[in-house]
């Protein structure tokens, strides 16, 4: 399998990680749209929330866990977006399940 965040969460590609432990892996966007944008992403190669069963749901709960550890480390005290993208008109690009924690902005919809 040829999966950037596999590698990623492999170490086999570097990157400035905000987290890991044995289930996720939480890094630094290469291309920030926010002052805070983190990737979260399961360690196990899950290809989008089109995946997700029964059996491997409870790491979008430990996720989201993770995500409010993060936000309050980097002080997104007034709020913070987290974003999944699904599917080539989902806008995902990468297609191994993440989820963008975004903040330190006042942040509008639409997007933008």
């Amino acid at each position: 399998m040829d999966c950037v965040f596999c590698k990623i969460a492999s170490g086999e590609i570097p990157s400035k990680k905000a987290y890991e432990d044995d289930k996720i892996c939480a890094f630094y966007d290469l291309d920030p749209q926010a002052p805070v944008h983190i990737l979260i992403i399961p360690k196990e190669h899950i290809a989008s929330a089109r995946e997700i069963t029964p059996e491997n749901s409870g790491i979008v709960a430990h996720i989201f866990e993770v995500a409010a550890k993060l936000a309050e480390e980097n002080h997104l005290d007034n709020g913070f977006r987290i974003v999944n993208n699904c599917g080539e008109d989902g806008g995902q690009t990468v297609q191994h399940l993440h989820f963008h924690l975004l903040g330190g902005r006042s942040m509008k919809w639409p997007p933008g």
